[in-house]
């Protein structure tokens, strides 16, 4: 049975394996997920029903070590899942990406017993969350957060504020960065990463509205004299949560690549299967040459950001540094997805404007790729500072 696989323990892993997952899912998408997705995105409802399926196939633990209940599965066949879902409804991909890059950061770096703790909670979606970065002062700048943890006997207690907190409501945990020495120099040796689990002190603030990305929960989270166990805090050392913050941010990176790679190749099916059918001039407008223009350029940007993202996740499953290839990956394949969204409104005239059709929630979703995960002008400094420190004159 496909759905098997999903759910496998202690295989290797094969590319028939790759097939089969990515059949499965695409049926799941076409049966359970395509006719349902406007009227959840109009209302901006949590999809408990497709997250309790996601579940089921094992995609909360998709990256996660086989060892600890996990998929295994390698970055290269994760962003192909990415893309595959991205083409249908990119919001569900970040339900189970910004949980991912909370497993990585304590599959990466934390200690043993903390793996065994969480890993294997977090592989089954039983407990869910994301990385709780993000301040209402300080976005791009982590060194800049003011979250305080001060440790107090067997515990920490932790002061401050993170926004923009994917899963912030309906998850049960998130990975929490904040400053455990003020006055440390370089500042990001004073920043620690716990895993901070729901309980006393830690509230949910509000829900927050968005242009696009609706259906998943963005949260502001607020940390009042919130006490976590000092036995939460990643590697078990302080002083290292900036590394461990960049670090999963790797793999966020490709995901949101994947995402991009998912909505150009949506935006250009629209606008080819719409220029087919749509005539003016007694004669279809894919047989204008503006038309053609367009189509031409759409098709070259996926073909060129799915590239981009499969060398980033082979540099990512290699063990590499690959700061700069998902760094690449990311500028490209969000910038492809903006532009193709644009262009795929501008091939349906005003019914892309209009909310029958699915391309105004491409257009409304495409910007935030640009912005989440480090801005793509982030992207471009951190492309150039490893061009230059690889290529020394």
């Amino acid at each position: 049975m496909a759905d098997e696989i999903l759910n496998r323990t202690g295989e290797a892993f094969s590319p028939e394996d790759e097939t089969q997952i990515l059949d499965v899912i695409g049926r799941w998408l076409e049966r359970d997920v395509v006719d349902k997705v406007m009227a959840l995105e109009a209302a901006d409802e949590y999809p408990h029903e497709m997250v309790e399926r996601m579940k089921e196939f094992g995609l909360f633990g998709a990256t996660i070590a086989q060892e600890y209940g996990g998929l295994g599965l390698p970055a290269a066949t994760y962003a192909k899942i990415v893309t595959t879902i991205s083409e249908v409804w990119m919001s569900l991909t970040g339900i189970f990406n910004s949980h991912l890059i909370m497993a990585a950061a304590v599959e990466r770096f934390g200690t043993e017993e903390q793996k065994r703790r969480f890993l294997p909670r977090f592989a089954t979606g039983e407990l869910r969350g994301a990385l709780a970065l993000t301040e209402p002062n300080c976005g791009t700048d982590l060194q800049a957060i003011r979250t305080k943890a001060v440790r107090d006997g067997d515990d920490y207690v932790i002061n401050g504020t993170k926004t923009w907190i994917s899963n912030g409501i309906e998850g049960g945990c998130v990975a929490l960065l904040t400053k455990t020495d003020a006055d440390a120099e370089p500042r990001h040796r004073g920043m620690t990463m716990f895993v901070a689990e729901k309980g006393p002190g830690f509230t949910v603030s509000r829900k927050l509205k968005k242009l696009g990305y609706k259906g998943i929960d963005s949260a502001e989270l607020v940390f009042g004299d919130y006490r976590v166990p000092a036995d939460n805090l990643i590697g078990g050392a302080e002083g290292h949560g900036f590394h461990h913050a960049v670090g999963g941010l790797e793999l966020g990176r490709i995901n949101v690549a994947a995402r991009g790679v998912g909505l150009a190749n949506a935006a250009l099916k629209e606008a080819t299967a719409y220029s087919q059918v749509r005539e003016t001039m007694g004669k279809p407008i894919c047989q204008h040459q503006a038309i053609q223009l367009k189509l031409g350029d759409m098709a070259t940007r996926c073909h060129a950001a799915k590239l981009l993202t499969e060398f980033a996740a082979k540099a990512y499953d290699s063990g590499e540094r690959c700061d700069m290839e998902a760094g690449m990956a990311k500028l490209y394949a969000s910038e492809a997805a903006l532009e193709n969204a644009t262009e795929c409104m501008r091939v349906f005239g005003g019914y892309g404007y209009s909310t029958e059709f699915p391309v105004e929630r491409l257009y409304r979703d495409a910007p935030l790729m640009c912005i989440g995960e480090g801005t793509n002008e982030m992207q471009r400094i951190i492309i150039a500072r490893q061009l230059i420190a690889r290529n020394p004159v």
